[in-house]
């Protein structure tokens, strides 16, 4: 091949790439330019959750600036448009949403996991969908339930023994009458499962029975607004305390997976229920 058919293949596939940028410029303009003031910031926060397919990571976005943002690299992972648009909406101190936040943070989840959620579901909502979440316990899941007999890899028993055991049964007893009936359903229940204040819901006290089937095993997508990461969880607990200045609580699987798991293994969560009443949604870590 001659040096003018290089040059010509070269020439190609840089116009190529600039109607790519251009392209990406006009789709996401707004989180790009939040992203070229706040990329720093999201590096040192959650690297594997956040960057870029390709790239340096000392300097993904070299050239990224408000007067000349269109020379940002084409291939990005979609969790930053996603973080990027949470923070132009959630308040900087963690409050329970207004009406117009809900439904702008329940369209964002929609379109980014494709998972219909709602703050409110067949009449009931809990006191808040935007809060602190600590860490909890494994929950013993049928009589005679131990951290011996409770794992079902050495890698899962490596990551989560410490966590240990909780002394108490979660909301609605155990999740099987013997490990001979234990099904996966019943593991993934435990395994995924968070703790909210459903004692704070309007009515809860006068309206405790349908409030208590209602909440049972409930399906919520829990996401780290920082990082992007989301889990479908269930409601298998009620807690924590008012006092804790806590307002949910997830297992250690579901702190792992969400990277919660800092110095005070506590964060900043979003909750929304899934209405999913077909029950199609598994439980577990939900990808873009």
């Amino acid at each position: 091949m001659t040096q003018s058919h290089y040059r010509d293949l070269n020439s190609r596939w840089r116009a190529r790439h600039e109607n790519l940028q251009k392209k990406l410029w006009n789709k996401h303009k707004e989180s790009l330019e939040w992203l070229a003031g706040n990329y720093r910031q999201l590096i040192s926060g959650s690297l594997g959750g956040l960057m870029l397919l390709t790239g340096q990571i000392s300097n993904p976005f070299p050239s990224l600036s408000v007067a000349n943002a269109q020379s940002v690299a084409p291939i990005i992972d979609k969790k930053v448009f996603l973080i990027s648009d949470l923070a132009k909406i959630l308040p900087k101190d963690v409050r329970p949403l207004e009406a117009n936040e809900e439904q702008k943070v329940s369209d964002i989840l929609l379109r980014t996991y494709g998972i219909k959620v709602a703050p409110e579901l067949n009449g009931k909502r809990l006191n808040r969908n935007y809060g602190i979440i600590g860490a909890e316990q494994h929950l013993v899941r049928f009589p005679g339930d131990n951290l011996s007999s409770h794992f079902n890899s050495d890698k899962d028993r490596n990551l989560y023994w410490q966590q240990s055991m909780s002394p108490g049964l979660g909301a609605w007893s155990y999740f099987a009458s013997s490990k001979e009936t234990l099904t996966r359903e019943d593991e993934d229940r435990e395994k995924y499962y968070i703790a909210v204040q459903t004692f704070l819901s309007k009515d809860f006290n006068e309206r405790f029975a349908e409030y208590r089937d209602f909440y049972k095993y409930r399906k919520m997508l829990v996401v780290n607004p920082d990082n992007g990461l989301a889990v479908v969880a269930d409601i298998a607990d009620a807690g924590p305390a008012e006092w804790t200045g806590k307002h949910l609580g997830g297992s250690p699987e579901v702190m792992h997976y969400l990277e919660r798991f800092d110095g005070s293994l506590r964060g900043p969560v979003l909750y929304f229920f899934i209405d999913d009443p077909d029950d199609k949604i598994k439980l577990g870590p939900v990808d873009i």
